[in-house]
């Protein structure tokens, strides 16, 4: 146990020592520049000619040059700081939802002995909405009405009855959502239920392993359940 603590403080202290050279550098880096510009303003006060030296505008304005590129460079740098720190605090919030079910975009629905979950999303409210359950050969084996629902994001479970009564044979299978209102139809995305398996780093941000579906962004996921 020491052993691992001193590695963990090791590898901390390293890591800050890094970031102390870093801000070291950067704050010279900026230091240097200004230092350099007025270098050559100088030199160019002194040499200048005598019949024709600068006015006031022209030295105001390469001040205001500067000025700007050194605002310009720290705007950089805290949007680059922001938006590390955006990912870091996605990636955390990444990390809390392994082992968490989660309803994402998908029309599979897998039934086991304690049945099974599945979900739906709304645009506008439904005063009816019925799902339609089909087995792998795309047979409709039950159509349960659901009821009326406002817009949103809603779950529902299925404990494999059959439109005959009979229990469905545990497996995968494939669900549609038919939403009304008013008699005239309304779209409604259908929702698969998955696991969160692990976290996964992508270029433009941090995605989630979901099972065996795939790979998912964190907007994918329409509810935690």
């Amino acid at each position: 146990m020491a052993t691992v603590n001193n590695t963990v403080s090791s590898a901390a202290d390293s890591a800050l020592a890094l970031l102390g050279r870093k801000d070291s550098t950067s704050a010279k880096s900026d230091v240097d520049s200004q230092g350099r510009f007025l270098t050559l303003l100088t030199a160019q006060l002194k040499n200048q000619d005598p019949m024709n030296p600068l006015d006031n505008a022209q030295v105001t304005s390469q001040l205001a040059q500067i000025s700007t590129v050194d605002g310009i460079e720290r705007l950089n740098t805290m949007l680059t700081q922001l938006l590390d720190g955006q990912q870091s605090s996605e990636a955390l919030q990444a990390a809390s939802l392994v082992g968490r079910g989660v309803l994402i975009p998908g029309s599979g629905l897998k039934l086991g002995d304690a049945g099974s979950i599945g979900g739906f999303a709304l645009d506008v409210p439904a005063d009816a909405v019925t799902m339609h359950i089909k087995d792998a050969q795309g047979l409709e084996v039950a159509a349960v009405n659901l009821g009326s629902f406002d817009a949103g994001t809603h779950n529902f479970q299925w404990d494999g009855t059959t439109s005959d009564g009979s229990r469905a044979a545990n497996g995968k299978y494939t669900v549609s959502i038919e939403a009304v209102t008013g008699g005239k139809p309304v779209a409604a995305e259908v929702l698969e239920f998955g696991a969160v398996t692990s976290v996964v780093r992508g270029t433009k941000g941090t995605d989630l392993q979901v099972g065996d579906m795939g790979i998912f962004k964190m907007s994918d996921v329409r509810q935690i359940v």
